[in-house]
């Protein structure tokens, strides 16, 4: 996983800041002294019921840096302790904090931010994006969706290749987890808890759309890539081979696989590399212009 050519990220900051229902833990990932065009905020799994930045901390390293990009990873609030709405209203607080702070947080230019998780972080990403378009901000230049949450029927998650009780044992601990998440009936069909419900779609960032075949996870992240595509959202998908992802380690030890890694390393590359100026624009006119273009998303 690690490349030679550049040293290892570590998470290199962790500090606190005030969420919607209290002081969130957030973890910060840099792949050098370079700043990265792109800060890719990145919830980690935990069915709901916790924020597992411990299990995502080795995946994140070797992204961070194999792919040169800035990473933080917050904690949000978990369930049942503080259902459905208290997490998306955390993960929206550390964007908008994340957009204030901009070129002030270590790492980072303030150009491109982009969104992303694994499994019930992959779920928050995704409402990530329709909350930040609703509420007119921040804006966001991508998301990521690693094996996400996206059903809490669990409707389509009967085919696997495994064995029948590998599949329902899967399948059973995703519906305890939307139950603690989602205590009310009604809520399990708002789009903010299951996106799959929105029915707009339009205007929200281009997508990378990862899942494993045959895990139960599988069938909502196709049928969501679907309706990103029929709405005009730009969508990626990788196919992950089959294999038995039984908990949260397994996830993100998929996430770090190789074919991972070189789809979201694809999928950032546009937002990552450097701005280039303008082939038409010296150094001096832009200097002497009363208002210079400042490129951003």
């Amino acid at each position: 996983m690690n490349s030679p050519s550049h040293p290892e990220a570590v998470p290199d900051d962790t500090f606190e800041w005030p969420g919607a229902s209290g002081m969130l833990t957030l973890r910060l990932y840099t792949a050098g002294p370079r700043k990265s065009e792109a800060l890719l905020v990145f919830f980690p799994p935990g069915g709901f019921v916790v924020a597992d930045l411990d299990a995502a901390d080795s995946c994140l390293k070797s992204l961070a840096q194999d792919c040169q990009v800035t990473i933080l990873a917050p904690s949000y609030a978990v369930a049942p302790e503080h259902p459905f709405p208290a997490a998306i209203e955390d993960t929206h607080a550390v964007l908008k904090m994340a957009a204030a702070r901009g070129s002030r947080l270590r790492g980072w230019t303030g150009r491109h931010l982009v969104v992303g998780g694994i499994e019930a972080g992959g779920n928050l990403a995704a409402v990530s994006t329709l909350m930040s378009r609703d509420r007119l901000g921040p804006k966001l230049a991508g998301q990521v969706l690693l094996m996400p949450m996206l059903d809490p029927s669990m409707r389509e998650s009967r085919s696997s290749p495994f064995e029948p009780m590998v599949r329902d044992r899967a399948a059973q601990a995703f519906s305890d987890a939307f139950r603690d998440y989602l205590p009310r009936a009604a809520d399990r069909v708002h789009p903010y808890a299951c996106p799959l419900e929105s029915s707009r779609m339009a205007g929200l960032p281009p997508a990378l759309v990862v899942y494993a075949d045959g895990d139960a996870l599988a069938a909502g992240a196709r049928t969501y890539a679907d309706k990103l595509e029929r709405a005009g959202v730009p969508v990626q998908r990788t196919a992950l081979p089959a294999s038995e992802l039984d908990g949260v380690d397994e996830r993100c030890e998929a996430a770090g696989s190789d074919a991972c890694r070189d789809a979201i390393k694809a999928f950032l590359a546009p937002f990552v590399q450097p701005a280039k100026p303008h082939p038409s624009k010296s150094v001096a006119s832009v200097l002497l212009s009363k208002d210079p273009e400042v490129p951003h998303d």
